[in-house]
């Protein structure tokens, strides 16, 4: 999806063509990922951050991985973030993501078990 979300019901619609592809907030699945939406989230990209998770997690046809939706963690500064939860129980914060960051966490965090040091935030893992 490479059209910028402006609106709620375009988000919503995102989150119905989501579902087919990939479960959101329905689970507990093996791994989990939290896109962080609070209003800080959402202005700085967070909208574009979930629909690309779930493109991408559709197109590599992901079962194992709930994405889900948060509000607020309180660092505005790192927006866009997401929290990823790997069956281990181990929590990873991404910070100051853009759409090719998320992709690049699917194929190599999600598809490969390699987490993305360089995006993760310093003392989060």
């Amino acid at each position: 999806m490479s059209a910028k979300i402006t609106s709620v019901e375009e988000l919503r619609k995102l989150r119905e063509q989501a579902r087919g592809q990939v479960d959101l907030r329905s689970g507990p699945k093996e791994n989990r990922i939290t896109v962080h939406m609070g209003t800080c989230g959402i202005a700085a990209g967070a909208r574009d951050i979930l629909a690309a998770l779930a493109d991408e997690l559709g197109r590599a046809s992901v079962g194992n991985v709930t994405l889900r939706q948060s509000g607020c963690i309180g660092l505005c500064d790192q927006e866009p973030m997401l929290t990823y939860t790997d069956k281990a129980g181990r929590d990873y914060l991404y910070v100051e993501l853009t759409k090719e960051k998320a992709r690049e966490f699917v194929t190599s965090h999600i598809l490969a078990d390699r987490p993305v040091a360089k995006y993760i935030l310093e003392g989060s893992k």
